[in-house]
């Protein structure tokens, strides 16, 4: 009989929590909604109704502003005074009362109330959190700065509340103060530099005076003169270089550390690589060179010797100015080095060795012969292998043996189902059915690869068979052959042949789809040619006369890049970017472009916004 009372006792009480639970939100729900509605009387009685059943701040707080809004300063000020007598140790009611007195234009009773709470501060982090957070809120930051340095000496620096403070001057924007506790805090503890590599990072961006960088360039490269065996501030330091993209500067600082810790060169190899990815291949090249330069017993010599030789081969042909010379002596470098190391540690050496022979020397026997013999050497793995054979079919291409080229793209692409090595051959296999006019068994493994793994192999692949679609729409497909083999004799460095070829298409089909893949095919044989005005003249007539075609944005892009790096024509350029964000703001040469007009503008450019909060988290 007890036990069934007492279940029907439990599931009543449970029914009436429920009951009172459901009330109070359906109540708070109101209460907030006649509150944004500025019915503060009609919010205050829900929100006094709301505290006295759940003792919460978040209801007190509301129904305190309520009463202010009305102008019932005397009830509001009763109504704090009375919480305060009931728990003294709420100091927030302090903070709550002095803001009431701050928005009556009381300033010194308001300034009263926030001392007397920060005195009866006493050694309890729980209270020190809640009051400096109510500072916060209020916005009160010199009065938070007061509590957590009042915290400090009444723990006696059990705990310094360096990361608090800094939270606090990032709002005063109080920036010296803000570094100078980031610094305090990595002498005491290293392992806080990516958390205050977030945070530096957060500030910088959303810096309006933008004097922040200069700032901490500064106040860090005087701690590291201070505190020289501290690598954890040149480690910072560098950081901030690299987000600037000064790679020489953080090379500097990179060479120190590595000479002073007496290192192998891995920081120095890893600037380098971060600075080759940035096209500033010179900085690059210092760096590999410097660890070269440790000699040959260094475990890093071989990696900085690969690294320089292929920062050296993006310097130079990635240059459309690059002489027969520079070229020459690349091969010679190549060489020379291949030499000196085993086939299996140099690769990548080999194989741009032989695409330097072939695309560059007219020496594809030289380039078959290299790859060839490099397929049979032992050990390598079976992604080499395939890389390999894609580059040897390339280069079998390149020489008319298109049979040849066909097998090895087919054994790569076969060996590697399903990843990106793979994807490469098969598209490679898919372009060069198109260059032979097999357009339907080239369109159908182009239309798989449109879904690939790899971005870049996915917007060829979308290109090639859009190209494809748009022009078979009869049987004949005339137009489309002529095309294909223009581009299969550009890609030969037939470019004379592929110039008539071009012109065939221009002067028998005047008005077809593919006159500005003709133009910007052209343009390409022009920068081979080094002839880069009437390269520029074939962009421009594309962005004027098919403004509203695929190609438009390509060349519009490729006219102001040609501006900027081989005409020596920076304000062109910048008028051109600009051009490109206003017409063609979807365009994936958009972000790029922006970044290029706001770096000829002279602005400070950061690559990417932090995805944190509105604010920093401290707590």
């Amino acid at each position: 009989m007890i036990k069934k009372w007492l279940l029907f006792f439990l599931i009543t009480l449970s029914f009436e929590v429920y009951v009172d639970a459901q009330e109070n939100t359906s109540n708070s729900q109101l209460a907030l909604q006649y509150f944004q509605n500025k019915e503060f009387e009609k919010a205050s009685v829900l929100y006094q109704k709301l505290f006295e059943t759940t003792q919460s701040k978040t209801y007190f707080t509301y129904y305190i502003k309520c009463l202010t809004e009305l102008n019932n300063i005397e009830l509001a000020e009763k109504e704090i005074k009375k919480q305060i007598k009931k728990d003294a140790t709420d100091l927030s009611l302090y903070v709550e009362l002095g803001n009431m007195y701050k928005t009556q234009n009381k300033t010194d009773e308001a300034i009263e109330q926030y001392e007397k709470a920060i005195k009866r501060l006493q050694s309890n982090q729980i209270q020190i959190n809640t009051l400096a957070n109510e500072f916060i809120n209020k916005r009160e930051f010199d009065f938070a700065e007061k509590v957590y340095l009042q915290a400090r000496k009444i723990l006696k620096n059990e705990y310094s509340y360096e990361f608090e403070l800094a939270n606090v001057y990032f709002y005063q924007r109080s920036y010296s103060k803000m570094i100078n506790q980031y610094v305090a805090i990595l002498l005491q503890n290293e392992a806080y530099v990516q958390e205050i590599q977030n945070r530096l990072q957060y500030t910088i961006y959303n810096d309006q005076d933008d004097n922040l960088r200069t700032l901490l360039k500064t106040t860090l490269l005087e701690n590291v003169q201070k505190y020289p065996d501290k690598t954890i501030l040149s480690e910072l330091l560098i950081w901030l270089y690299i987000q600037e993209k000064e790679f020489s500067k953080a090379l500097i600082q990179v060479k120190a550390i590595d000479k002073r810790n007496k290192e192998t060169g891995d920081r120095v190899i890893a600037i380098g690589r971060l600075a080759k990815s940035n096209e500033n291949y010179d900085v690059a090249n210092t760096a590999f060179k410097y660890v070269m330069e440790k000699g040959k017993e260094n475990p890093n010599y071989i990696i900085a010797q690969i690294e320089y030789l292929n920062s050296l081969y993006l310097k130079i042909t990635k240059n459309p100015k690059h002489t027969q010379q520079e070229i020459l002596e690349l091969e010679n470098n190549y060489e020379t080095s291949i030499n000196e190391f085993n086939k299996q540690d140099i690769t990548q050496l080999i194989k741009d060795l032989a695409h330097i022979k072939a695309f560059y020397l007219n020496k594809t026997e030289e380039a078959i012969d290299l790859l060839e013999s490099l397929i049979d050497f032992p050990k390598l793995k079976q992604s080499e292998i395939a890389e390999i054979k894609i580059e040897l079919g390339d280069i079998l291409l390149l020489s008319g043996d298109q049979w040849s080229a066909t097998l090895y793209f087919a054994q790569a692409e076969k060996a590697n189902e399903n990843n990106p090595i793979g994807h490469e051959a098969k598209y490679r296999k898919a372009r060069l059915a198109y260059y032979t006019n097999n357009f339907k068994w080239a369109q159908a493994q182009l239309d798989v690869l449109k879904a690939s793994t790899s971005k870049l192999i996915a917007n060829d692949a979308f290109a090639l068979s859009q190209l494809i679609k748009d022009n078979t729409n009869d049987s004949a497909d005339t137009e489309l052959r002529f095309f294909a083999r223009a581009e299969l004799l550009e890609y030969q460095n037939n470019d004379s042949l592929a110039l008539v070829t071009l012109d065939s298409i221009t002067s028998l089909y005047p008005s077809h789809s593919l006159n500005d893949e003709v133009l910007f095919t052209k343009a390409k044989i022009m920068i081979k040619q080094k002839k880069f005005e009437a390269a520029a003249e074939l962009y421009q007539k594309i962005t004027t006369n098919y403004a509203y075609d695929i190609l438009s944005d390509d060349a519009l892009f490729a006219l102001a890049e040609l501006n900027e790096k081989v005409l020596n024509n920076p304000e062109k350029a910048k008028e051109l970017y600009e051009e490109m964000l206003t017409k063609y703001p979807g365009s994936i040469f958009t972000i790029e472009a922006r970044k290029r007009f706001r770096k000829l503008r002279g602005d400070k450019i950061d690559e990417d916004k932090p995805n944190f909060e509105e604010k920093p988290i401290y707590d």
